[in-house]
């Protein structure tokens, strides 16, 4: 989809193949699969006892095969993000991320990126553990889309990752300057340029990420 904004001569300075895979923080990874583990033991568990019960609980026992599947799935998606969470392609000319067990493409012509901020809930858990500069955001926009996509630092393996993808995707943005093409959805505006967009809206904030945050903040507290 070509703008009419593209800069030729920043684009000649991209590489012109690769893919450049950002993967997900270990740590994060990690205490997913443990407290995934453990919950599918006990809802596997619970779902058992209340079939053997004299008096069978179906209701509650269905409750908890729903409850084992979730966490199968959170599981499972540990291994896909583990791979990369997120992935520049220059092959394909695209920005691909990994959201749930979507694969979401984002053309270097329809991305814009900018530095992102915390959505409320994040706001309150930084403040809360006394970080409220340690984590950095970066916003990954299809510009000719409504949906906007954010990740941080605390999603990705490392300070390094996450700075080279924020360098890699402001250099694209820069250089296919989608943001200026007249159908572009610009930032704090929804598809018909009338309504305030906040960081809440964003639709990449993880909420297993805060959760696994707590469990080590109560951790390390003990």
């Amino acid at each position: 989809m070509a703008t009419g904004f593209e800069n030729q001569g920043l684009i000649d300075k991209l590489p012109k193949e690769g893919v450049h895979c950002y993967p997900a923080n270990e740590g994060q990874i990690r205490n997913r699969r443990i407290i995934t583990v453990i919950l599918m033991v006990a809802f596997a568990a619970l779902a058992v006892v209340f079939l053997v019960m004299q008096n069978k609980q179906f209701i509650a026992a269905g409750a908890c095969a729903v409850g084992l599947i979730i966490s199968l799935l959170v599981f499972i998606q540990t291994f896909m993000i583990a791979k990369y969470r997120v992935a520049v392609d220059y092959n394909e000319k695209k920005l691909v991320l990994r959201y749930r067990f979507s694969l979401i493409e984002i053309p270097f012509d329809c991305l814009d990126s900018r530095d992102g901020e915390a959505d409320q809930a994040e706001q309150m858990l930084e403040n809360a553990t006394g970080k409220a500069d340690a984590t950095q955001y970066l916003v990954l926009d299809n510009v000719f889309d409504e949906a906007c996509y954010q990740t941080s630092t605390r999603d990705l393996a490392s300070k390094e990752d996450f700075d080279q993808l924020k360098s890699e995707a402001f250099a694209i943005a820069d250089a296919y300057g989608a943001r200026n093409a007249e159908g572009a959805i610009k930032p704090n505006t929804d598809p018909k340029h009338n309504k305030d967009i906040g960081p809440t809206d964003l639709k990449d904030v993880d909420i297993d990420a805060i959760v696994d945050e707590v469990t080590e903040e109560h951790k390390a507290g003990k």
